[in-house]
This record gives C-alpha cells, structure tokens and sequence, in this order.
C-alpha cells in the first residue's frame, strides 16, 4: 500500500483532540436499525465531555423530531449526541417552495411525518406535478427494478423527483435493504431529473455546521470538523466536497465487499477507494473510543 493509505486505528481516543465538531453518521455507525452500538455511542458521549459537538447526520427521509423519537427506541443514549439533521428536514424545506403543486409520493407510510403540518396536494402519477420518493413502498420485498415500469410512466411525463434519502441500500439487523436512492438512481439512469436532499449534497452541511456554531457560539474551522460515516457515496464524497476529514467505519454497508466485518481485506478496502478517487483520514472497523 502507499505510504499515504490511512491506517486502521482501534481507538477513536488518538484522533479525537484533532477536532471541536463531529459530523457522525447513525445508521451502521452508532445503530444497525434495531439496537445501539454501546461502544460508538460511548465513543460520542466521550468526545463531548471533552469539549466536542456531536452533531447526527443522517439520509433518514423523516424529520429530525422522528429520527431522536427512533434513535430513543433503538437505545441509543441522548448525550451523546447535542443535535440532528436530517435529509427530511431538507426534502421539507424543498416541498414548502412547491406547495402549489401536486405531489405523487413514493415510499412507505412510515415516512408520512415528511410532509406533515405542509399544505401538500397529493394526485396519482398521470397528474401529479412532481414526485418525492422516501423509499420503496414496501423494502423488506421489492427490489428498484420493480420500479421501472412506474419510471417509465414518471419519465414520459418529464416528472422532476425529489430523493428524500439519497442511500441506496440501510443496514437493518445483518440485512440489507434498498433505499429511495437506489430508484432514484435508476430513474437517473433513465434520463429522469432527479435532486438528491441529504448527503453528499452541501445543504444538508450547511445546516449541520450552522447547528454546531450556534451550539459552540461561534464560527466553526473546516479543519477542525471531522465526519464519521460508512458510505464511500455519501459520508466519505459529502466530506471530501467541503473539504472535511472523514473517519471511516468498515463493518457498516460496504462490509460484504470488504470481506467481513471483522476482519476487512485491506486490498478490498483499497479498491474501493481506489475506485472513488477518494480517500478517509483514518479507518475503523466499528467506532470505539
């Protein structure tokens, strides 16, 4: 490997007083959707009692009233982290700008609190004026392709669509499960006119460091702000974009390709960064303080 490759450190200890500001992804960081990770969660409540601010970043299409509701239900404990951000609370600012317009909503019913209190028209695809999807009506059974006759419809209607949760695939227990991205790639792909909230996109940033300066009472340093994610497409590019240090976790949803959560292939893991063009300032498996 070239000397410039990160190395795999085993405490977040060593690199944390590098940093005032934790940009910390949730899902396969601090929880894998059913139960908390205890050791990244101690991890967090440690760098701020050292002085640091945790700030959650998360491609959840709710807003982040129902991702704290969630992330209680998961266990995670609720110092350590001082705010959230999230992908629906960009998609929400994004639909108040078009409330005169009809909306054709893809995604499960879970994911109505999006549009709550938001004097929003719904109207079936033939003539609704543009589209938000949050997901796969049902994730746990439909694959994308199973979208692309609807795609076709949207696409010969020029429908603009709003991705609500830019993943493509969530960790959930051991599983896997495909997100709204991964439709809202494929309609891409098709030649559909897609904006992506969330992460790697900088408005989800942006409002992420404006909470961080107000909870520190000041301008915040880029160099002083580090990321923490498990997604080479968005945690590690929406870093590389502002430019921020990213401490990459390994046994999150790049694990399968790496060889194991355990115990990653480190030629794996170069390759992939390699093929990005991108690379983190440090790795982990699992985030631990």
């Amino acid at each position: 490997m070239p000397s410039t490759y990160p190395e795999f450190i085993d405490r977040f200890s060593t690199l944390a007083p590098n940093y005032d500001v934790a940009l910390c992804d949730v899902w396969g960081v601090l929880h894998n959707g059913i139960a908390a990770f205890p050791a990244a969660c101690e991890a967090m409540q440690k760098f701020r009692a050292g002085g640091g601010t945790v700030i959650l970043i998360t491609n959840a299409p709710r807003p982040g009233g129902i991702v704290l509701k969630f992330t209680d239900k998961v266990g995670m404990p609720r110092d350590c982290f001082d705010d959230i951000v999230s992908s629906g609370d960009v998609a929400r600012d994004y639909i108040a700008g078009r409330i005169d317009e009809t909306v054709f909503k893809i995604g499960p019913e879970r994911d109505g609190p999006i549009f709550d209190d938001l004097p929003i028209r719904f109207a079936p695809v033939e003539t609704a004026d543009f589209v938000v999807c949050s997901g796969l009506f049902n994730d746990e059974g439909e694959t994308p392709e199973d979208y692309r006759p609807l795609l076709r419809q949207m696409l010969d209607r020029k429908l603009f669509m709003l991705c609500a949760n830019p993943d493509i695939v969530v960790e959930r227990g051991e599983r896997m499960l495909y997100c709204a991205g991964a439709i809202a790639d494929l309609y891409r792909s098709l030649g559909g006119e897609v904006l992506y909230a969330g992460k790697p996109y900088r408005p989800i940033y942006d409002s992420a460091l404006a909470k961080a300066a107000e909870l520190r009472g000041g301008k915040i340093m880029l160099d002083r702000v580090l990321a923490i994610g498990d997604s080479v497409r968005t945690d590690l590019a929406g870093a590389a974009s502002l430019p921020i240090d990213c401490l990459f976790i390994t046994a999150g949803i790049h694990s399968e390709e790496f060889g194991g959560r355990d115990d990653p292939n480190l030629a794996a893991v170069e390759r992939t960064f390699a093929a990005a063009g991108l690379m983190p300032k440090a790795l982990m498996r699992r985030l631990a303080w």
